[in-house]
């Protein structure tokens, strides 16, 4: 479990406890809310109060989004997220985006902010994000990051720290890591093209 988790789970207990510091009654919007680093999100935050917003690419990974925590799930490939964040906040908008897909769904993220609210872009599964006027931050005082996990635990007594936070997660049962495929080193290629075709719903590990 460890080789399956340890990355994911350190990048998300950086961004829900430093990033952005999720408090109870937070509006969180979660993209890729059935994936690896997503749904762990989706449990810590719900865990610490929130009341998390899951999107996901389709109706088979709605019910994996609602296990992690999401209230409320939305399949962006049929319907506007934007729209559904709006009318799901009465129109206040959420106070943090946690956002691994980039390019996509960029300007939606930042349009479904709440006024002073932060956009968390740590991943970028549709691409880059491309050039943007930061003017577009000052309507609603927004702000935004492009979070690197590994400088926010550059130090030993960080990362052990981090890491005890993950693990007590782990075994106070508030992060559920789900399934875990483990493929033979043989089968590296089957593992990449279950990958790459978004089906596959938990980790994947490459057994040698």
């Amino acid at each position: 479990m460890v080789a399956a988790i340890l990355l994911k789970g350190l990048t998300a207990q950086v961004l829900v406890n430093e990033i952005y510091s999720v408090k109870p009654g937070d509006r969180v919007l979660v993209h890729a809310a059935a994936g690896g680093v997503g749904s762990l999100l989706s449990q810590w935050a719900s865990h610490l109060g929130a009341h998390v917003i899951g999107t996901v690419g389709s109706e088979a990974k709605v019910e994996e989004a609602q296990r992690s925590g999401c209230r409320h799930v939305i399949q962006y490939r049929d319907e506007d997220f934007v729209a559904r964040v709006e009318e799901i906040t009465g129109g206040a908008g959420v106070q943090v985006v946690y956002d691994a897909v980039g390019k996509d769904t960029f300007s939606g993220s930042l349009a479904s902010l709440a006024p002073c609210g932060h956009l968390a872009n740590y991943g970028q599964a549709s691409g880059p994000v491309p050039p943007f006027e930061v003017s577009m931050l000052f309507p609603k005082s927004n702000s935004l990051s492009r979070p690197n996990v590994f400088q926010h635990l550059q130090t030993p007594e960080k990362l052990r720290n981090a890491a005890a936070t993950l693990f007590k997660a782990l075994n106070d049962d508030v992060l559920r890591p789900g399934h875990i495929a483990t493929f033979a080193l043989a089968e590296a290629a089957q593992a990449h093209r279950e990958i790459e075709s978004r089906s596959r719903k938990g980790a994947v590990i490459l057994s040698i």
